[in-house]
């Protein structure tokens, strides 16, 4: 099978999981009625909306992490893009209320900085091994800033927001919120889809892309701007969703190969796949209320991952 073929295959995938995301629910949608019409274009049109641009933006950021630290176990939260833009919203619910424009904000400011401290941590070098380390740092350190402001939080109320917001899910969002979300999402996808050409050079090492003409400094810049954009909106508007990023890659590289460039489209529809299919089962599973995204993906991920370890134990990837 070509190429092309494959694409249209997972295309079409893409179309049935969105349709799908339309339909499900705990009570099924009819084609027709103004109720379902209503439901559809109210809920369940913004939260498809979200779950095939989330997606999307996960799969190819994990793509292109995965390229440019040439290692198979990166993905968006070693960047500490995610973290970081989980702490401005956790601050903002905490001491400046759960408004979904506030919360925006606030976690679009929490990326942005990250962004900033990736770039003044790595501006002097461009190697891959200073990025990961900066963003690990970045990571360890919004992770523990959000810890102590929920430990010193005054309200109990509001924790408990913060911990169902931080389980990541598409549950009650709206048309405002997709428009928020999906443009700085298509720029971030566009600034990491440049990086395609310079990514395949830098598989023959730092010193051999250099010499075909690859500016690492810039390579570096798409990258954060890129990630900081696609996973920063993206956490703004569904809280914490993981695991996208490292799974989907893995899955499609036997099929659409190993050089970086090939990966990144296959990898954007994959995880529109996987997060619309996720997010269908989730509202699908017994129980009056709907397990969190952020869980299911964390419960698929997770056997994932150790079946990755497990399988190449005897492999040095770094």
């Amino acid at each position: 099978m070509t190429r092309s073929l494959k694409l249209m295959l997972l295309t079409a995938i893409v179309a049935l999981a969105f349709a799908l995301s339309l339909a499900a629910g705990k009570q099924w949608l009819p084609l027709d009625g103004e109720a379902a019409r209503a439901i559809m274009i109210e809920l369940r049109l913004p939260r498809a909306l979200l779950g095939l641009a989330l997606g999307a933006v996960l799969g190819l950021s994990g793509a292109v992490l995965q390229g440019y630290l040439r290692n198979p176990l990166a993905d968006p939260a070693v960047v500490g893009v995610s973290s970081s833009a989980a702490l401005g919203a956790v601050a903002a619910i905490l001491y400046a209320g759960a408004s979904s424009v506030i919360l925006f904000a606030a976690a679009m400011t929490g990326a942005g900085g990250a962004m900033l401290l990736l770039v003044a941590l790595t501006w002097r070098s461009a190697s891959p091994v200073a990025f990961i380390l900066a963003g690990t740092v970045l990571a360890s350190l919004a992770g523990a800033l959000t810890a102590f402001l929920i430990s010193i939080a005054p309200d109990p109320y509001a924790i408990a927001s913060v911990l169902d917001w931080m389980m990541g899910a598409l549950t009650d969002r709206s048309l405002a919120d997709a428009a928020r979300a999906i443009p700085p999402m298509a720029v971030g996808a566009v600034l990491l889809l440049l990086t395609a050409r310079s990514l395949d050079a830098l598989t023959l090492g730092e010193d051999a892309a250099r010499s075909l003409g690859v500016r690492l400094g810039r390579l570096q810049a798409l990258v954060v701007l890129g990630t900081g954009l696609t996973v920063g909106a993206g956490v703004a508007v569904t809280g914490v969703v993981g695991f996208v990023g490292l799974v989907v890659p893995h899955l499609l590289r036997p099929v659409f190969g190993h050089r970086p460039s090939d990966l990144l489209l296959p990898s954007a529809l994959g995880g529109a796949a996987l997060l619309l299919v996720a997010d269908s089962l989730c509202r699908l599973a017994p129980g009056a209320s709907e397990v969190r995204l952020g869980v299911a993906m964390a419960l698929i991920g997770a056997p994932f991952f150790l079946a990755l370890l497990l399988r190449h134990r005897n492999r040095a990837w770094i």
